[in-house]
């Protein structure tokens, strides 16, 4: 497990630049607003990626937030406890994931009800209205196009899911320190690379979104509520990052529980 422990510390060092830390959120914004304006001048060659049926759209990204929760609940439970072993405060981190997921839900509640209320169904290529279909479900079983102000879902969760995922990560400086044992650290990094590798998906994956699909006002207002979801629910959540970096060397714990 040599191989892992370095690559730990190499994500640990990159995400101690305070450039990356302050300006990730900022990515988002700015691949969506040049992927769109590529989008929109037609530059960008046809991929393996601009079809939505590819294997990481289908497999990833519909079922990100089932993805970032598998990795991030226990990582979450088993970094914090290595450094802070108190139970009250795990169940502060643990109710972080509760309101985050709360947020991804109502979020994505509001894109479908906009789509559905703002929409009519229309037939593919001539854009003539078939009036006796008057839902999204409907419009669409009956092989027609339901075009309504369709907010990107994918802009909102990869931004939400990336940023939600970096805030949480930071516990890891922690364990580093920490007397964890053998297999509980084993399995801490294992889980640790695979979140860092499951952030640069979605970075990728939103990069996509923003070159080859949705309109751009669609993409700029679902990265804008990604972003404002991440800043709510960090709030919320009782623990800002840059705590959780100012107790690095001082958060170890007797447990209290």
């Amino acid at each position: 497990m040599a191989t892992v422990d370095v690559i730990v510390d190499k994500l640990l060092t990159l995400w101690r630049i305070p450039a990356v830390r302050d300006y990730f959120p900022a990515i988002f914004a700015l691949i969506s607003i040049v992927g769109s304006g590529l989008k929109e001048l037609g530059v960008v060659p046809q991929t393996y990626f601009s079809n939505s049926r590819n294997v990481v759209n289908m497999y990833f990204v519909k079922v990100s937030w089932g993805w970032t929760l598998m990795l991030l609940t226990p990582f979450i439970l088993l970094s914090n406890f290595s450094f802070k072993r108190n139970v009250s405060y795990l169940f502060s981190r643990a109710l972080s994931l509760v309101v985050a997921t709360a947020a991804w839900y109502i979020f994505t509640e509001i894109f479908f009800h906009i789509e559905e209320l703002s929409g009519s169904c229309v037939e593919t290529g001539t854009n003539l209205k078939k009036e006796e279909f008057t839902s999204k479900a409907a419009c669409r079983n009956a092989g027609f196009h339901w075009d309504g102000f369709d907010i990107s879902g994918h802009s909102f969760i990869l931004t939400y899911s990336a940023l939600f995922i970096k805030e949480e990560m930071v516990s890891m400086t922690c364990v580093k320190t920490s007397s964890l044992s053998a297999l509980p650290r084993m399995v801490v990094n294992l889980l640790y690379v695979a979140l860092n590798l499951i952030v640069i998906i979605w970075v990728w994956m939103f990069a996509c979104t923003s070159v080859y699909f949705h309109d751009f006002i669609h993409k700029l207002i679902g990265t804008g509520l990604g972003l404002l979801a991440w800043y709510v629910s960090r709030q919320a959540s009782g623990l800002r990052e840059r705590d959780e970096l100012a107790a690095v060397g001082k958060a170890s714990q007797p447990w209290r529980g």
